[in-house]
């Protein structure tokens, strides 16, 4: 299967960065073709310029200004996030490429007035996700994070599917020990990914 990982950790020596490795090479230890795509490295620009908001809708004029990554999607058979939960939402440049590459013609299409999605060639979604704070602190907050990759992309790639979410919470307080156990964690969920 051809999965594309989605990382945005900016920081090279970093917790983050060790998971995303760990995700990509579980991956291909499990026989997958992974399509890594660090967004910082790759310069990715998550602005929705008043262009692009213009022209949101006039497909495929929308995808002129992202389609290497409209394609890298439209190839995709699963799809990993992995990246840190800053105050209780994806970084911005995560946010950004949701906005700009999950384009109408591309993700979704509005079919007398409802929204049908172009993404069932992805069959199985996973999350890998970093928090500074607690599940408590988290569950209090609502847990957006989780909420959106376990309902709102869920439903968009595939409803009856299960999702695999692993998640470190406190990361304000975590050791050398709880974060080599979740690296081992994310490692066997990649592995059966």
């Amino acid at each position: 299967m051809r999965v594309l990982v989605l990382h945005s950790h900016p920081v090279e020596e970093s917790y983050g960065k060790a998971l995303y490795r760990q995700t990509v090479e579980s991956l291909e230890k499990a026989g997958h073709t992974v399509d890594g795509c660090d967004l910082y490295e790759e310069q990715f620009d998550p602005v929705l310029s008043r262009r692009d908001r213009l022209i949101y809708h006039d497909y495929p004029e929308n995808l002129k200004l992202v389609e290497p990554h409209v394609e890298r999607l439209k190839a995709a058979e699963g799809l990993v996030i992995c990246t840190p939960i800053w105050n209780f939402g994806f970084p911005a440049i995560l946010k950004g490429y949701f906005d700009r590459v999950w384009l109408p013609g591309v993700s979704f299409e509005l079919v007398n007035g409802k929204v049908e999605s172009r993404l069932r060639h992805i069959r199985k979604l996973a999350a890998v996700l970093t928090y500074g704070a607690t599940p408590f602190r988290a569950f209090a907050a609502g847990n957006p994070p989780k909420k959106i990759v376990k309902r709102v992309l869920r439903a968009q790639i595939n409803p009856v599917r299960p999702v695999t979410f692993v998640a470190h919470y406190d990361m304000n307080n975590c050791t050398s020990e709880t974060r080599a156990k979740f690296l081992a964690r994310v490692g066997n969920a990649m592995e059966r990914f």
